[in-house]
């Protein structure tokens, strides 16, 4: 299930690609069936360990095109192990809203990322999230929990502060909404209630069918109770009079 809607965030083959917080990797293995140079970091150890697993077995199928490769590895995004401008493309999905620094964050999203490259920030969009958290503390009162909700115009104003241009946005994962409402109100660690059982069937079978009917019921709720908020932004190149500036300070 993406998150990243790669028609309006184009991807190349051959593009270096950082997949920063990637979790359990779905962004990354996108982007090397695509036919990038990836590389999906996460502090989780055990689920890098598991992306490299998955990297592995989609080489072996042939699920990769020639050229592309894929990296998995433990790291502090807060301290990026790569020098400047190391990517065409920077992915941080549902991440933002788990670490305090998320400027210090931004900041180092831009200095990995080349001029001229593309970043996509998602995050919980404020309404569906902002219910969570008035159903159940338990959502997000927990070690490594969301910290914060974002409202769109401030993620957008934080991503231009950082010196990136936002070029476009939208929402995403409307049917997942109704479903994290259900497991706050009957408790997030309950799975055995009959309302959360039977809408986790209705999402599995969405995902794996991908019917018509709610394809269609997805993108029309999107804009009304779209789970996640999808920004997507560029690096400027630097003007010739700046660039030789900083060209002649070094």
């Amino acid at each position: 299930m993406l998150t990243v809607d790669f028609s309006r965030f184009p991807l190349a083959p051959g593009d270096r690609v950082l997949d920063l917080g990637c979790g359990a990797g779905r962004h990354a293995f996108e982007c090397y069936r695509r036919g990038a140079r990836v590389v999906a970091l996460d502090q989780n150890g055990e689920e890098i360990r598991e992306v490299a697993k998955w990297f592995a077995a989609m080489k072996e199928a042939g699920e990769a095109p020639a050229g592309a490769t894929a990296t998995a590895m433990e790291g502090d995004a807060l301290a990026l192990p790569f020098p400047d401008e190391s990517f065409d493309v920077v992915i941080i999905s549902e991440v933002m809203e788990h670490i305090p620094d998320d400027k210090g964050v931004l900041a180092e999203m831009v200095r990995v990322l080349r001029p001229g490259g593309r970043i996509a920030v998602t995050v919980p969009r404020y309404g569906p999230e902002k219910v969570c958290w008035t159903l159940s503390d338990a959502y997000h009162e927990v070690e490594g929990g969301h910290i914060r909700i974002y409202r769109a115009d401030e993620l957008l104003t934080k991503i231009r502060e950082a010196g990136l241009r936002p070029y476009g946005s939208h929402h995403a994962h409307a049917l997942h909404s109704p479903y994290w409402w259900l497991k706050c109100a009957f408790g997030v660690d309950n799975d055995k209630a009959l309302p959360v059982r039977a809408y986790h069937k209705l999402l599995v079978w969405d995902i794996m069918k991908k019917p018509l009917a709610t394809r269609v019921a997805e993108r029309a709720l999107n804009p009304v109770i779209g789970k996640s908020f999808v920004a997507y932004a560029t690096k400027p190149h630097l003007p010739r009079a700046q660039a030789g500036a900083e060209a002649d300070a070094t």
